[in-house]
């Protein structure tokens, strides 16, 4: 792609970020004593730290530069202390005060990257204490505190870290990696700013003494108030199933990566020896290290593109400490933070935009980086499919801006073929419109599942009875008249029916699959679809409840009819209840082929006015309120069929209403529902598709 061209960038830190890091701690060559920092023992001395720590003169606020330039010394005994330690003397010493985090062990990796001296291992390995040490830090918020910060700032300025730890430590960890006027190793390494080159090693061996320190102060503090730290359980990965769509890496997948990415213009050659680590990671089974480093390396290769797309060449550098730094948030969006369009999105194409939300962004996906940055996640039992899927797409999107020469060798080979038609037709399948069409499936399968028996002799006159009343003649004639009109907005004549009879249950489950494959927009959605879809979702919640329910009361009031264990109040009961299921099943049947066919025509709601957006929420709510009535009738604890059935004859009469106003979405929508959705046709043409 020529969009980005050969690079000889050497580094992606602005050049006062860069002189902050990589030259402001070196300023000092003064020989600072390590005993007036740690003992033999390895006991930290705080105070042989915190006396660095700078302020302004006027006010308590923190002098940034001035503390990284005093600690530069103090990090230089810390490295140099802890390069001369043996691996088993490290642990004698150490180990013991990284128990009060959730991954102690991390700390001898660490210690072994320092040994190794490889720069790319030691940024890891920043990374990944930067996100243990927050964990941590929020589980001791929470001795104290309620509610735990979300973003790490916030953490670090709290109160309640400050009392169990004092001010001072708190604004040693600020000038580490809490403030943009910092050092913010973690952040400029998370985003992807920082190569192997711009990490000094003595500023990691800091943050390894540092949080034994930590670990010092907190057995303290516990002693003293006789409480115990407890640790907050991990996370696992939401939705991680939906968005496997590409197959297990092989090594074919591999080798090409690997031949790939040395010719790939999407990364920036100071940022090689991250790739290679990564797929060494895979290959060795390390799959949450494979992914950190990914995900760094993704948002500074979209950087790159970003800034070349919307001819902003100096985003690709890191911001100075008033300006917001360019991440996946903005690098994502659908505009820039000046209003003006982003054209990275359709530069990309929803594929690839939809595979990057789906992972990083939607509440419902994994929200894998959010969840690894902040220490959240087990790394030791992360999912060898999340890496995989990840890398997969890291292959295609690298093979996008390579050269048509290794392009073409590669091309030839039926598993890239794949694995770029794979990604091609990716759609989105944690936004809500996927949940629901996901949702309706499930419903539908579990109404087939209603286990309803025939009624026993002796009760047949009565069933009669019931089934020949005026409400639920009503209600049956009300379902064909909804139905046939519902019909009309289906291609051709595929559901042509009349009255209840002839609902095409053969067919039923074949019509909403199609519906619910349909295509739906869901890059940038406005704020009124996603209005719509909670609402959407929440009726087909509960229908499913509703479903869940009656299967369950079948089962046991059949059970204890043949047992003879009901008694008379109870057998007339399980006899409306026979009824009342024969009418229900059709129902919600009809409300999940609404919600199929209003989903397929959602985005028209946006061509609604704003009265009539809220009619329209006005009339789902209707339906919403309905369905959660319809759990609480049917019940085990109530059981009131005959009041369902009111409840339901009230609801058609309100829907059918609706219907005959021409108020739906699928009455608003110009398009046919079963039409291909044109803008990645559009994507097509323009050749802003993958390759």
């Amino acid at each position: 792609m020529e969009v980005l061209t050969e690079d000889s960038i050497t580094t992606c830190l602005s050049p006062l970020v860069h002189d902050l890091i990589c030259n402001l701690g070196f300023e000092l060559t003064e020989i600072c004593d390590i005993n007036s920092i740690v003992t033999q023992n390895g006991e930290v001395h705080w105070k042989g730290i915190t006396d660095c720590v700078s302020y302004a003169e006027l006010g308590q606020s923190l002098d940034y530069r001035q503390s990284v330039q005093q600690l530069g010394p103090v990090c230089e005994a810390i490295h140099l202390h802890i390069s001369s330690l043996t691996r088993a003397q490290f642990e004698t010493q150490y180990s013991p005060w990284y128990q009060w985090t959730a991954y102690p062990e991390l700390f001898l990796e660490i210690f072994d990257a320092l040994e190794s001296l490889q720069l790319a291992a030691i940024s890891l390995s920043m990374m990944k204490l930067a996100s243990c040490l927050e964990r941590a830090l929020g589980d001791v918020f929470l001795l104290i505190g309620k509610e735990c910060p979300f973003l790490l700032r916030d953490l670090l300025a709290s109160a309640e870290l400050a009392q169990v730890f004092g001010h001072d430590v708190m604004d040693v960890l600020k000038v580490f990696i809490g403030s943009p006027c910092g050092l913010n190793l973690r952040n400029v390494l998370w985003h992807g700013f920082a190569s192997p080159q711009d990490i000094p090693p003595k500023y990691c061996s800091a943050m390894l003494l540092l949080t034994a320190g930590l670990g010092q102060l907190l057995k303290s503090y516990l002693q003293h108030t006789k409480v115990t730290l407890a640790h907050r359980p991990f996370v696992t990965l939401t939705n991680l199933e939906d968005v496997i769509v590409f197959p297990d890496v092989t090594h074919e997948v591999l080798s090409a990566l690997e031949t790939v990415m040395t010719k790939s213009h999407f990364l920036l050659k100071i940022m090689l020896p991250y790739w290679e680590m990564a797929v060494s990671k895979f290959k060795s089974h390390r799959f949450a290290d494979c992914t950190v480093l990914l995900l760094s390396q993704l948002e500074a290769g979209l950087r790159r593109v970003f800034a070349a797309v919307n001819k902003c060449p100096e985003r690709l550098l890191t911001a100075e400490s008033t300006v917001l730094y360019t991440t996946f948030d903005e690098i994502l969006a659908k505009n820039m933070s000046d209003g003006t369009i982003n054209q990275l999105p359709c530069f990309l194409g929803e594929p690839a935009m939809e595979f990057l939300w789906d992972f990083l962004n939607y509440q419902e996906g994994p929200r894998i980086r959010d969840r690894l940055s902040h220490g959240e996640i087990n790394i030791h039992e992360f999912p060898k499919e999340a890496a995989s899927q990840l890398l997969t797409f890291s292959l295609v999107l690298l093979l996008r801006f390579t050269d048509e020469d290794t392009l073409s060798e590669l091309k030839e080979e039926a598993a890239i073929q794949l694995l770029v038609s794979l990604a091609e037709g990716y759609r989105s399948r944690c936004h809500p419109a996927f949940q629901l069409q996901k949702q309706v499936l499930s419903c539908e399968r579990s109404l087939r599942m209603w286990p309803v028996p025939p009624l026993p002799e002796e009760c047949c006159q009565q069933a009669d009875r019931l089934e020949g009343n005026s409400e639920a003649c009503a209600c049956n004639s009300l379902i064909s008249k909804i139905l046939c009109e519902l019909c009309r907005s289906l291609p051709g004549s595929t559901c042509a029916t009349s009255g209840l009879d002839g609902l095409p249950s053969e067919k039923w489950s074949q019509l909403l699959n199609e519906l619910c494959s349909t295509r739906i927009p869901t890059l940038f959605c406005p704020r009124i679809v996603l209005e719509v879809l909670v609402v959407l979702r929440g009726i087909s919640f509960q229908c499913q409840r509703v479903s869940d329910q009656v299967i369950a009361s079948l089962q046991l009031r059949h059970r204890q009819w043949l047992e003879r264990r009901l008694r008379s109040r109870q057998r007339q009961n399980y006899v409306r209840m026979l009824s009342s299921v024969g009418l229900l099943c059709p129902v919600l049947s009809l409300i999940l082929l609404l919600l199929a066919l209003e989903l397929v025509s959602v985005d028209a709601v946006h061509g609604k006015g704003a009265q009539e957006q809220k009619q329209y929420l006005r009339f789902l709510k209707l339906v919403l309120q309905y369905t959660e009535n319809l759990v609480a009738y049917t019940s085990q604890e109530k059981n009131k069929w005959s009041e369902a059935v009111s409840l339901t004859h009230a609801v058609l009469l309100k829907i059918w209403t609706f219907s005959e106003k021409k108020q739906m979405l699928i009455h608003l929508a110009k398009k046919n529902i079963n039409k291909v959705d044109t803008s990645c046709q559009r994507n097509h043409e323009s050749g802003y598709f993958w390759l």
